[in-house]
């Protein structure tokens, strides 16, 4: 599915891009080129806030998880 949303904008930055032209509007840095490293780079920077987010959660989450259960579990004793 990443692949897809990915993909979909890729697709969408091209279209902006034939649109510019065939309106006579044109960016130098604006190429399809450009379109697919900013593509490449928006991906990796969501694959990098995933995993952020991945390893943010198995420790501290998992962390107040398991101390709770351990306060929870000592209570009842």
């Amino acid at each position: 599915m990443k692949k897809d949303v990915f993909t979909l904008l890729g697709g969408f930055l091209t279209a902006l891009l034939f649109f510019f032209g065939t309106i006579g509007v044109s960016f130098d840095w604006f190429t399809t080129e450009s379109i697919n490293a900013f593509v490449i780079v928006v991906s990796a920077f969501m694959a990098l806030i995933v995993n952020i987010f991945a390893v943010w959660k198995n420790t501290h989450v998992s962390m107040r998880i398991k101390q709770w259960l351990r306060k929870k579990e000592s209570q009842k004793k």
